[in-house]
C-alpha cells in the first residue's frame, strides 16, 4: 500500500539516500496513514549515525543525541531522525541503561512496542512490516512485538500505552498482551506521575472513553487510581441510579464531551462517595460532591497536573449536585460561585450525570438544564452583575463616601453584590451607596 509522504520528509529520505544511507517513516506516522488519519509527526529512522545526520542537513537540533535522535529543522519546521538502534538492559522499567546503534533496521523494530507501532515505509522502495502490524491494523488488535512480558518489562508505561491507543483506535487489546498487563501492572509505580497523567488523559480524551474498564479489570486503575477501584462496586440503591458508581461514572464518560477539564470531571466527580456512604432504606451520599472536590485536588495534584485544570475540575466537581432551577436568582448566584466562565461546562457535567442515571425524573431534570442555559444567555444577554468586578460601585467610591481604606471596604462590597444577585436592576451607583452608604 502506497503511502503520501509530505515533500519535506520525501526530500529528507532522499538526502539519506544518496549520501548512501537507508531511510524509512516509522512508528506512529506510518500507522496513522494507513489508517487514513492525519499523522502528528512525520519520525524518520535511519541507518545512518547522529553524526553523518548532522554532517548532511545544514540545521539540525541534538534533541537526543545519546539515543541517535537529530531533529532536522527545514526553515522553521523539524523532522526527528533516529538511527537504527538497539536497546540495553532496562534496569528502571522504563528507560534502557545504553543504547547501541545499529545498521540493521529489523534489530531497530523489533525493540518496539506493539506491531501496529513497528512498521517502516520508503516511498521507493514500500512496507516494512516484519510483525503483521497491517494485519493487526486490519483486525483492530492491540499486540506486543514478540513477548509481551519482555516488553511490558523493559518499560512500565507501555501498558497505559497499550490500552491508551485501545481507547484512541477502537481496537481490542490480544490475550497475550492482556495477560502481560495483568502480570507487570505492578510496575506502574514505577513511572513517573507525568507520564502516567499524559496517558491516562489521552485515554480519557479519546473516542472511547469506557476503556477506562479495561485498565479497571486488568489492575492498572489499582496501581495508578486506586480510588477509582474503590468506587467501582459501590452500589446506589435508590430511585436516582441503576448503576453502580463505577459504572455511572463510566456512563457520564461517554455522554460528556471530550475534552481534558470535563473528562477529569466526569471521572472524579463522584469519587467521595464511599467516604459519605450511608444506607438506611436505601443508599444515601450526603455531602459526597464536596467529599468528591477534596480528594479529586489530592488526585490531580499527585499526578502533576497544572493549577488551571486542578481549579476548574475541583470546582466542577464541587458544584456538580447544586440545586440549580428555573429561577434567575438562583442562576446568577450559580454563576457567582463557580465562575461565569465555567457555568456552560457545569450544565454539560449536570446534563452527561444525568443520562448516565435512571429514567427516573430524567425527562424533567434534561428538560430543566435547558430551559437553565436559556435564561443564563439572557442574563449574559443583559449583562447583570455576577461578580465584583461588574459591581457599579468600586472601593474608591466608598472612600470618597468617608469609608476608611480597609477589611470594612471588602465586607461593604461583598453586601453590595449579595443583594444586586437579587436585584440585578439595582445595580447603580446612586442606588447602591444611598441604601448602604447613607447615615
Amino acid at each position: 500500500m502506497d503511502i503520501c509522504v509530505p515533500e519535506r520528509v520525501t526530500y529528507i529520505i532522499k538526502k539519506l539516500e544518496q549520501a548512501g544511507h537507508e531511510a524509512y517513516i516509522v512508528g506512529g506516522c506510518v500507522r496513522d496513514a494507513l489508517l487514513k488519519r492525519e499523522p502528528e509527526d512525520w519520525d524518520i529512522t535511519t541507518s545512518a549515525s547522529p553524526f553523518q545526520v548532522k554532517k548532511i542537513f545544514r540545521r539540525t537540533i541534538d534533541t537526543g543525541i545519546q539515543h541517535g535522535t537529530v531533529t532536522v529543522m527545514l526553515e522553521k519546521e523539524g523532522f526527528e531522525v533516529t538511527t537504527y538502534r538497539i536497546d540495553g538492559k532496562y534496569e528502571d522499567a522504563r528507560h534502557p541503561s545504553s543504547v547501541q546503534f545499529t545498521s540493521n533496521l529489523e534489530e531497530d523494530l523489533k525493540r518496539r512496542d506493539f506491531t501496529i507501532n513497528a512498521m517502516a515505509y520508503n516511498p521507493k522502495t514500500g512496507m516494512v512490516d516484519l510483525f503483521g502490524g497491517q494485519s493487526d491494523l486490519k483486525a483492530g488488535i492491540i499486540r506486543c512485538v514478540g513477548d509481551a512480558v519482555e516488553r511490558f518489562t523493559e518499560d512500565a508505561l507501555r501498558i497505559l500505552r497499550a490500552i491508551r491507543f485501545a481507547s484512541q483506535l477502537g481496537f481490542a487489546i490480544d490475550e497475550q498482551t492482556q495477560q502481560g498487563i495483568r502480570l507487570l501492572a505492578g510496575n506502574l509505580s514505577k513511572v513517573s506521575q507525568e507520564r502516567i497523567q499524559v496517558e491516562l488523559t489521552k485515554l480519557l480524551v479519546s473516542s472511547h472513553p469506557e476503556q477506562i474498564r479495561t485498565a479497571y479489570e486488568l489492575g492498572v486503575t489499582a496501581v495508578v487510581l486506586p480510588e477509582l477501584d474503590a468506587i467501582m462496586p459501590l452500589q446506589q440503591n435508590n430511585p436516582y441510579h441503576c448503576y453502580t458508581v463505577g459504572n455511572h461514572t463510566i456512563a457520564m464518560l461517554e455522554q460528556i464531551r471530550a475534552t481534558k477539564v470535563l473528562r477529569w470531571t466526569a471521572l472524579l466527580h463522584d469519587i467521595g462517595k464511599l467516604q459519605t456512604h450511608r444506607m438506611d432504606e436505601q443508599d444515601h451520599f450526603y455531602g459526597h460532591a464536596e467529599e468528591s472536590a477534596v480528594q479529586a485536588k489530592k488526585i490531580l495534584r499527585r499526578l502533576k497536573f497544572d493549577n488551571d485544570t486542578i481549579d476548574k475540575v475541583s470546582r466542577l466537581v464541587r458544584y456538580h449536585t447544586y440545586h440549580l432551577r428555573r429561577d434567575k436568582k438562583i442562576i446568577r448566584r450559580c454563576m457567582n460561585k463557580i465562575g461565569e466562565e465555567l457555568f456552560e461546562d457545569l450544565l454539560e457535567v449536570m446534563r452527561a450525570d444525568t443520562m448516565a442515571k435512571s429514567s427516573y425524573k430524567q425527562k424533567e431534570r434534561l428538560e430543566d438544564i435547558i430551559e437553565i442555559k436559556k435564561l443564563y444567555k439572557e442574563i449574559i444577554a443583559d449583562q447583570e452583575c455576577i461578580t465584583l468586578k461588574q459591581l457599579d460601585v468600586n472601593g474608591q467610591d466608598l472612600i470618597q463616601m468617608g469609608i476608611l481604606p480597609g477589611k470594612q471596604i471588602g465586607e461593604l462590597l461583598n453586601k453590595m453584590l449579595d443583594y444586586v444577585l437579587e436585584h440585578p436592576e439595582d445595580n447603580k451607583k446612586d442606588i447602591l451607596l444611598k441604601k448602604f452608604c447613607s447615615k
